[in-house]
Parts: C-alpha cells; sequence; structure tokens
C-alpha cells in the first residue's frame, strides 16, 4: 500500500511539469516540485535519511553563525516551549539548510525525528531534499508551510514543515527558523497558526540580533513595518546600519551607509528629549512626508554610564541591565563583579519567568570564558531516559538508535566555557551522581566509552525549587548541593523588585513599540502580582500590542487573569509603583512629585520611607 502510495506521489509529482498536476500550476508548491525535477534533477521516490555532518563539520559551519545562534537561542527556547506539546521540533539552519540548533519535543514525538535524522547537523538544501519547508524558504527567502504530501520526496510525508527565513543585521540573509510536526491529527489550518506564531518569534530574534551588534548605536525603530524597522546611528548621526526592512523602507544601501551619510539625508529628528534617557521622535523622510513616531533607545553602555568614545564596553553591562535599579540585585551583581573570573559555580533561585536563563547567560558573557560555547540543558524539559545521553554523551553503538558517529554530550561541548543546568532540582538521583562525579574529577564518562575526557567547564544552576529542604527529605544529594552553591543569587519575583514600574515601560516598549499605555492600563498593569513573571508580562503586552486599537492599550487589551482564585490587585505594590512614576516624571524632586499626587510634602515623605522608595536625593 505504501508503494502503491509512493506509487501515486511520483506521479503526481512528474506531471507537474506538464502543467497537469492537481495542484495549481502557479503555486509555490508547484514551482518548487519543478526546480526539483528540472534544475536539481531530483528523484521524488528515493529513499533514505538527509546528509549529515560529523561532529567537527558542525563545529566548523556552527563557527561563524555563534553570535546570531547566542542572540536567538532565549527566542528559540520560547518557542520550544510554546509548541512542544503539539509534537513540534524546533530547529535554527544557516542559510545552506543546515541544522545548528535543534530542541525535540516531548519522548513519544522526538523518537520520530532521530530516526529520521531530523537534528543538530541535518541538512535539507532543496537541492539535495527537494521541495521542504526549511530548503524551500531559504530556496525563496520567504516564509512557508510544507504540510505533508506537498514534500518532494515520498518518504517526508508523515512531515508538516513551517519556516521562516532570519535575516541577520545587514539585512543579508543568514538562516531560518523550522518547526517541524508528525502529528497526524493536526490539520493544516494548525500549522498556519503555528507558521504565524514562528514568524512573529523570528522577527523578535531579529529585532536581537540587530541590537546585539550594534550595541553601542543609538537606534530608531522607524514607522511602517510594525515596529519592526530598525535604524543605528552613532553619536554624530552618521548611519552605521540598518535592518533589511528599513532598508526597504528608507531606501538605504550597504555603499551609503558605509560612506558614513548623515541620518539627516533620510530622516528628519523633532529630537529635543535628554540623550541619556529613550525617547520618541517624530521620524520624516528627506522630502518631508511623515513616517509617523517611533522610539529611539541609547546606546546599551548609555543606560547606566556613557564612557569615553574610545573605551570599551564594560562586559557587566548586561547584568547591569537586568539588576536595573533593584537594591537588591544591584548587590548581587556588585557580588559576581568581586569575584570576577573565578570558576565559582553559581546557582540561581527564582519562581518559573523570572528569567533564570537570561541572567545565565549574562554571567557567562561577563566571564573571559564568554568567547566559549554557553551550553544549556532544561532538567525538567528532558526525558530522564534522554537526560543521560544528552548530558554525557555517548560512544557509537552505545544503545540502540545511538547515532553511528556517537554524541560528544552537552558537558563536553561546553568545555572552556559554561554548563547551565535549568531546573536543577528535577535532575534523577542516579544522574546527580554521575554529575557530582564530573564536578569532583573534571571529566566526562560518555556511555559506552572505555576511557574519559577531561572537561574545564564553569557551572551554573537554577532552580525554582527549595533545593535545601529537598535534601533534608533526602530528594536531592547533600554534597551535589553544596557543590553547586559555590554563590546562590536570589532573583526576586516581578512582583517583589522595587523597579517593576521601569520594567513595564520597558518591555512594553520592546513588545509594543508602536503603542503607548492608557492610565488605566498602567494601574492594572502596576497593581497585577505576575504569577508568571517576565515571560507572562512580555506575552500579556505582546498580545495588548496586536490588539490595541489607535496605538492606545487599554485595560480591555490586557489578559490579566486572577490568580490563586483571587483577581484582587497589590495595593501596595500599586500605590508603590505610582509613587516611583511620580518622582522619575520629576526628576527626582519631592516637592513636585507631591504636588503632581495631590500629597502634602510630609505625607509623600512619610510614604516614601515606608514604602522603602529611593528617591535619590
Amino acid at each position: 500500500m505504501a508503494s502503491l502510495s509512493a506509487s501515486n506521489h511520483v506521479a503526481r509529482v512528474l506531471s507537474v511539469a506538464n502543467h497537469v498536476a492537481d495542484v495549481d500550476a502557479s503555486s509555490r508548491i508547484a514551482n518548487s516540485w519543478r526546480r526539483c525535477l528540472i534544475s536539481h534533477k531530483l528523484d521524488p521516490a528515493r529513499q533514505g535519511p538527509p546528509q549529515t555532518l560529523t561532529e567537527a563539520e558542525i563545529r566548523h559551519v556552527a563557527e561563524p553563525m555563534e553570535e546570531i545562534i547566542r542572540l536567538a537561542t532565549p527566542e528559540l527556547d520560547d518557542l520550544a516551549r510554546v509548541l512542544r506539546d503539539a509534537g513540534y521540533c524546533v530547529n535554527l539552519a544557516d542559510a545552506n539548510a543546515t541544522m545548528l540548533f535543534s530542541r525535540l519535543p516531548g519522548e513519544a514525538d522526538a523518537k520520530m525525528f532521530l530516526d529520521w535524522k531530523i537534528y543538530t547537523g541535518s541538512n535539507f538544501a532543496e537541492t539535495f531534499e527537494g521541495t521542504n519547508g526549511l530548503g524551500t524558504a531559504l530556496a525563496e527567502e520567504k516564509p512557508i508551510l510544507v504540510h505533508r504530501d506537498e514534500h518532494f520526496r515520498a518518504q517526508w510525508h508523515m512531515f508538516s514543515c513551517a519556516v521562516a527565513p532570519l535575516f541577520d543585521q545587514a539585512g543579508r540573509l543568514a538562516g531560518a527558523v523550522n518547526i517541524t510536526s508528525c502529528r497526524q491529527d493536526l490539520e493544516r489550518a494548525a500549522h498556519q497558526l503555528a507558521l504565524a506564531v514562528t514568524m512573529e518569534a523570528t522577527r523578535r530574534m531579529e529585532g536581537a540580533i540587530f541590537r546585539g551588534h550594534f550595541r553601542n548605536a543609538w537606534i530608531a525603530t522607524v514607522p511602517g513595518d510594525g515596529g519592526r524597522g530598525l535604524i543605528a546611528y552613532d553619536d554624530d548621526r552618521r548611519i552605521v546600519g540598518a535592518c533589511r526592512s528599513a532598508r526597504a523602507l528608507l531606501g538605504l544601501t550597504d555603499g551609503l551607509i558605509a560612506s558614513g551619510i548623515d541620518l539627516s539625508h533620510y530622516v528628519a529628528f523633532d529630537h529635543h528629549g535628554a540623550r541619556g534617557t529613550d525617547e520618541i521622535v517624530e521620524l520624516r523622510r528627506a522630502d518631508g512626508r511623515s513616517l509617523g513616531q517611533g522610539h529611539v533607545a541609547p546606546p546599551l553602555r548609555a543606560r547606566s554610564h556613557v564612557p569615553r568614545r574610545d573605551a570599551p564596553a564594560d562586559r557587566f553591562d548586561a547584568l547591569h541591565r537586568l539588576a536595573g535599579r533593584d537594591p537588591g540585585l544591584v548587590k548581587t551583581v556588585k557580588r559576581l563583579r568581586s569575584i570576577g573570573d573565578h570558576n565559582l559555580p553559581v546557582l540561581l533561585h527564582g519562581e518559573t519567568g523570572v528569567g533564570k536563563d537570561v541572567f545565565a547567560r549574562a554571567i557567562h558573557a561577563a566571564s573571559n570564558r564568554a568567547r566559549n560555547n554557553y551550553v544549556a540543558l532544561n532538567c525538567a524539559a528532558m526525558p530522564e531516559s534522554l537526560i543521560d545521553a544528552e548530558l554525557f554523551g555517548y560512544e557509537a553503538g552505545a544503545f540502540t538508535g545511538a547515532r553511528r558517529e556517537g554524541s560528544k554530550g552537552l558537558i563536553v561541548q561546553a568545555d572552556g566555557g559554561t554548563l547551565f543546568l535549568d531546573e536543577i532540582g528535577d535532575m534523577p538521583i542516579a544522574l546527580q551522581t554521575r554529575l557530582l562525579r564530573v564536578l569532583e574529577n573534571r571529566e566526562v564518562w560518555p556511555l559506552g566509552a572505555l576511557k574519559p575526557v577531561p572537561v574545564d567547564i564553569r557551572l551554573i544552576s537554577a532552580t525554582h525549587r527549595d533545593l535545601g529542604r529537598m535534601v533534608e527529605q533526602g530528594a536531592f544529594r547533600a554534597d551535589l548541593y553544596f557543590r553547586l552553591r559555590g554563590m546562590e543569587v536570589h532573583l526576586p519575583a516581578l512582583r517583589e523588585r522595587d523597579d517593576r514600574g521601569d520594567i513595564i515601560r520597558q518591555i512594553a516598549r520592546e513588545e509594543a513599540p508602536n503603542c503607548r499605555l492608557s492610565e488605566e492600563a498602567w494601574a492594572l498593569l502596576a497593581a497585577y502580582s505576575y504569577p508568571g513573571n517576565m515571560r507572562q508580562l512580555r506575552h500579556v503586552l505582546r498580545l495588548a500590542g496586536c490588539t490595541a486599537e489607535n496605538g492606545v492599550i487599554t485595560d480591555a487589551d490586557l489578559d490579566l487573569p486572577p490568580f490563586g482564585g483571587r483577581a484582587e490587585p497589590d495595593l501596595a505594590a500599586a500605590e508603590r509603583a505610582t509613587i516611583v512614576e511620580a518622582l522619575r516624571k520629576n526628576g527626582g524632586r519631592v516637592t513636585e512629585a507631591a504636588r503632581a499626587l495631590k500629597l502634602s510634602r510630609a505625607t509623600l515623605y512619610r510614604k516614601i520611607k515606608q514604602l522603602k522608595i529611593e528617591t535619590g536625593q
């Protein structure tokens, strides 16, 4: 029956060349099939796995992509978490369609991908594999959904692939984000929705890549592309970079940017604010036609201080930005600076969604290991049966289904760099014992190996659990706990942070750049307790930015469900946020803030003391 089905598909594909197939002859799928038949001379009946690189080849191919992978990984991990339960595998590939980053779904679905070699190192270029989501999206530089029998090769009919191309800070094709499902119960409409989610995640990755590359420049968002158009310029307002959509909107070219052209040739700024803070500006073309309001963010180096023009960026910048103005986190970063490059393990403790992975990446970036790998594993997301192989690696033939060339394992991949173990409290006891030996002996025994592999890693762990209590209950090894706890860092929940108002404003700018918050929306955001912390806030504002009418986010746009059966606001937090906002708007001057709040100065001073607000005076 399978061969008959394959035979029917081959006949259907071959009929495309004569424009008699039962597909739209002008469709992208039909055009791709013709390319595969005529230009690539491929056989739709061919069987066999895709081409797969060796570990050494993967390292060589991945090297030019290291910075892009690092900046895109948080969004890729978020995408994998969102789509995991739907059975999607998430991949990032380079421009040649070689997968360099993979996140598999649950164990039941993961086996299919492993059996068919859809993982890191596999190549799905259209010239080799025929029409498929990854290869065809890269060939055409456009997002695409390739659903089941739309694949050129009959053997890929159990898969549906939704892919969005990824462009770098200069608008060049850098790769693509691919999600693939083998679920037969999902219809095309469901995959179309998943494609929309993937496209939006990819655009955010492009923004992160652009901002990361031009971290020492001023960044202006250009209206007209949903706030995704980005221009980078220096202190003298010479354009130093522009993303793909900004180039198309303004007609910028590599030559013009290389010439150091002044921003005023393309955009006129009504730019009157202080240059140490974020600003809203009016952007216009040189011909006077208005582009509307855009947002301007100062260089990352300028957020805390402005060094000499020739001074190198402080490697602790990312940690300082994450700490914001929260006194506890400011002290924590000061302690992290003091331990410098000492190979001291760090244990991060905090609720789900506070940003433990982001904080761990910032610690890695601030260390002397920043040029080497940062490797992360979520111990809660990985099935217990796979953690051992993922973490410690295995030799060829170590078990049924093992890759023929074996696998190095995450610990060895992190050699010389940093290994981040998220949700370490969910690691099985047996694996805790093996990890302890690695930390004590600084060597790894891969499964099936005859000798150990020496490793030099810095370990950062994270958990939302009380490991001390777990040790008392016998659920976590005491000796491993004290090995992990070189320095313990508590990451406060969003509702506990003194600078919560600053965070809400910043995330609103990032997730809804073309919108402003109404007073009612601000009051609701300031009073909410955020059980999902930073992740929840981002999702709430991302959705609000999509639903807001006329660029104004109202309380009706905010999806803030009650938590624990209660919808009561945190009144103390709301009052504190209101006072902090008034002080910010009035430059920290208590008299003016009291007047704006219609309070006596004595009452405001009393509340400032009660709520432990720092005025800066």
